[in-house]
C-alpha cells in the first residue's frame, strides 16, 4: 500500500489526515511504521508483504487481549490480509522497579481470568508462527502436543532440529507427568512475555504488545519472563504476594517450561538455541 492510499485508510477510519509515517523496529513478517496524524494522534501500522502475513490473526488476538486482561494493549481500528492499524503506546524503554512491581501486580490479575479448558476457541501466533490452541482439559496433554511436539516437529521438518534431539524431546515428553502438575488451572497468557513486548513510560507500565495469546498454567509464562532475564527479583516478590508460585518453580519447572520458547528461537533463528535446547534435555532427558 503505498503512502496515498494509507492516508485515504487512515482518514476513513480516524478521520484525521496522515502527516508523516516513521519506521520502527520489529515485525517477523511485516514492515512496521509510526504514523502520526494532524490532530496529533500517533498510530502503528503494519503491512504484510503477503496474503499470509498473519495480521488478521494478530488483530484477533489484540481484541481478544483487550477485552480479558486487565493489561493495555494496542487497541485495533483497522486490519485486512495486508494491513494492520492499530494505536501507539509510547515507550521510553526504562524498566524501573516500579514497573516490574506494575508487571506483576497486573500480570497476577490477568492470570486469574480463567477458562474452563486450555487453549483458545482460535489458533494464534507466535514470532509470526503458527501456534495450535487445540482446546485439552489436561495442561500435560496440551503442552506436550500442542506446544513441545508441534513446535519440535515443524523445525526437524524444516532442517533446523536434528532427530535425534526430536527423539530424546519425546522420551521427555513421556516422563511430563513425573515434573509437572496434574491439577492446573487455565489462566489467561499473554504468551509471549520478553522486554521487548512490555512497554513502559514515565516510570510506570505502559502495555505489553504482540500477544501470542492462549489459556494455560501461568508458570510458563512466568518462565518465559526469566528466559532473558526481563523479570526482577522484585517481579517475583511481589507476583508471588499475590500468587504464590509452588516450590520447584525456579529449580526445575521453569527450564522444561522454556523448552516451548526456545523452540520457537530455534525454528527463527536457529543457531545457539539448538544448543540450549540440548541442556535442557540433557539435564531431564539423557
Amino acid at each position: 500500500m503505498n503512502k496515498s492510499a494509507l492516508a485515504d485508510l487512515i482518514k476513513r477510519h480516524t478521520g484525521a489526515g496522515l502527516k508523516s509515517v516513521t519506521p520502527l523496529s520489529g515485525g517477523c513478517v511485516a514492515n512496521v511504521m509510526r504514523a502520526d496524524l494532524d490532530d496529533g494522534r500517533q498510530l502503528v501500522i503494519k503491512q504484510g508483504t503477503a496474503q499470509d502475513a498473519g495480521l488478521l490473526v494478530e488483530a484477533e488476538m489484540l481484541r481478544y487481549f483487550k477485552s480479558h486482561s486487565p493489561i493495555n494493549c494496542p487497541e485495533v481500528i483497522h486490519a485486512d490480509a495486508t494491513c494492520l492499524v492499530m494505536s501507539f503506546i509510547a515507550n521510553d524503554n526504562r524498566m524501573s522497579t516500579q514497573v516490574q512491581l506494575d508487571l506483576a501486580e497486573q500480570l497476577a490479575a490477568q492470570h486469574q481470568v480463567t477458562s474452563d479448558t486450555f487453549g483458545l476457541g482460535f489458533d494464534t501466533l507466535i514470532g509470526g508462527l503458527h501456534q495450535p490452541n487445540t482446546q485439552e482439559t489436561s495442561w500435560i496433554t496440551f503442552f506436550a502436543e500442542h506446544r513441545l511436539r508441534h513446535m519440535a516437529e515443524c523445525a526437524r521438518n524444516e532442517g533446523k532440529l536434528p532427530g535425534s534431539i526430536v527423539a530424546r524431546l519425546d522420551r521427555l515428553i513421556d516422563r511430563l507427568p513425573e515434573y509437572l502438575p496434574t491439577e492446573s488451572s487455565p489462566s489467561l497468557l499473554h504468551g509471549d512475555l520478553w522486554g521487548g513486548n512490555i512497554l513502559c513510560h514515565s516510570g510506570k507500565l505502559a502495555g505489553l504488545i504482540d500477544p501470542a495469546i492462549y489459556y494455560g498454567d501461568r508458570e510458563i509464562e512466568l518462565a518465559f519472563g526469566t528466559l532473558f532475564g526481563d523479570l526482577s527479583p522484585e517481579f517475583f516478590a511481589r507476583y508471588s504476594e499475590i500468587l504464590p508460585i509452588a516450590p520447584g518453580f525456579f529449580e526445575e519447572r521453569r527450564d522444561l517450561y522454556n523448552l516451548y520458547p526456545l523452540l520457537v528461537h530455534v525454528r527463527l533463528f536457529g543457531g545457539h538455541y539448538v544448543s540450549a535446547v540440548n541442556q535442557i534435555l540433557a539435564r531431564f532427558s539423557p
